[in-house]
């Protein structure tokens, strides 16, 4: 079921190690368990698109043999900030590529959206265990993905927390006997608002998760629920499990990080507090485990855990990703695209939080193309979603400044 290589053990030391997004919140979660045992790994490398000095800051902690940044203005600013540590730095596209197909023992892809699909699929071919937090490289080229995967022979872990708990709850399963698959949502922060409480909702209020630390894009995605519908397409091609076998379930608290029925009526749950740190070891130590920091449950004074099931008319950007997986083809593509596009937007403050969910559906309804067979196909439906997406913005965005306008000068 899981398509997953389980029959290598990575237990040499130091493991050589490569971090791609090293300064985000995924990054930055593996950098503090790396930085814990510095015997046990030796860092190959670290990138980032543009946070520079954190990066600099990493590299000076951590000795990888490179950093990479992104952005290839800021080329002068890194290598002057390694000056003496014989770390090597480098800059742009390219140079990330180069350094993702780097041979390592294990690999984080911890770079947020679609551009982390060509390094990630470069580390894919040359790490021998893949933690992919990536969501995207599933969602918008998983067949493609996976078939390098089979082909390289790499271990590929998820670093989700849904997807690691089920991946742990899976080990040692026959998977034939399993019924379905329950990931579980925290709801976000808009999760008891009406949708017509959410239409006046700032980038600041959805960014602001109840219960996990994440990025803007990560957290808006979140409040709008495309998190949980991205995460189901992935859940999909890593688990080979049917969509209408995969549920979404709310779980306001955070402990339960999704669960597995067999078809006898077990339910095997993965709990833990809400910490990217505990899959992130799971895939560094695996098949093993090692100690983190990571706060322990106390049962006695947890008190309840509640569960909903999600209303998909308050957010249709669930029923959205459901139906761009039930369609194939190149709608998960179209559909990330969109909505990276328009969250950005979001966050700029030229539309408006229910239009997220507007402006991908207008893009999925106006979009026809063949299924990507190779990366360049996907990359070509990509920038078409953008561009769509960009001009539902410019009409949409004109209306939504114009009514805040006339909003802010009804209050003076």
């Amino acid at each position: 079921m899981t398509g997953l290589s389980r029959d290598k053990r990575i237990d040499e030391a130091p493991k050589r190690v490569t971090v791609l997004g090293a300064t985000g919140s995924v990054g930055s979660s593996a950098l503090d368990l790396l930085a814990r045992d510095r015997g046990a790994f030796a860092v190959e490398v670290l990138t980032a698109y543009d946070r520079v000095d954190a990066l600099i800051a990493a590299a000076r902690a951590l000795s990888p043999s490179v950093a990479v940044i992104g952005r290839p203005e800021l080329y002068s600013t890194l290598k002057e900030g390694l000056e003496g540590t014989g770390v090597e730095a480098a800059a742009g596209k390219d140079a990330l590529i180069e350094a993702a197909s780097r041979p390592v023992d294990w690999a984080i892809g911890g770079i947020v959206g679609a551009a982390g699909l060509e390094p990630t699929l470069a580390a894919a071919r040359h790490a021998r265990v893949l933690a992919l937090a990536n969501k995207e490289c599933l969602v918008c080229a998983g067949d493609i993905f996976k078939a390098e995967i089979a082909r390289y022979g790499t271990t590929l872990i998820p670093v989700d927390s849904e997807h690691s708990a089920i991946f742990q709850a899976l080990a040692g399963e026959n998977p034939t006997r399993v019924e379905r698959l329950i990931l579980t949502a925290s709801g976000g922060p808009f999760n008891t608002l009406t949708r017509a409480e959410m239409a006046d909702v700032s980038p600041q209020q959805a960014v602001k998760h109840p219960r996990w630390h994440m990025g803007a894009k990560i957290s808006v995605d979140s409040a709008t629920m495309m998190n949980k519908g991205l995460e189901v397409i992935e859940a999909f091609h890593l688990f080979a499990m049917p969509e209408d076998r995969i549920e979404v379930v709310i779980h306001p608290q955070s402990v339960i990080h999704s669960m597995v029925e067999f078809c006898d009526g077990a339910i095997l749950a993965q709990m833990g507090a809400p910490d990217m740190r505990t899959p992130i070891a799971v895939s560094l130590a695996w098949p093993d485990r090692m100690a983190t920091p990571v706060k322990r449950l106390d049962f006695a004074t947890l008190g309840a855990l509640t569960f909903a099931m999600p209303d998909e008319r308050k957010f249709p950007c669930l029923r959205l990703a459901r139906e761009a997986l039930r369609h194939g083809g190149a709608f998960p593509t179209l559909l990330n695209a969109a909505n990276e596009v328009v969250v950005q937007a979001f966050l700029r403050r030229e539309i408006g939080f229910l239009d997220i969910s507007e402006i991908v559906e207008t893009v999925l309804g106006g979009s026809s193309f063949p299924s990507p067979n190779s990366l360049e196909d996907v990359l070509i439906v990509d920038a078409h979603a953008r561009m769509a997406a960009a001009e539902a913005i410019r009409a949409l965005g004109r209306i939504f400044v114009a009514q805040s306008v006339v909003a802010k000068t009804r209050m003076i």
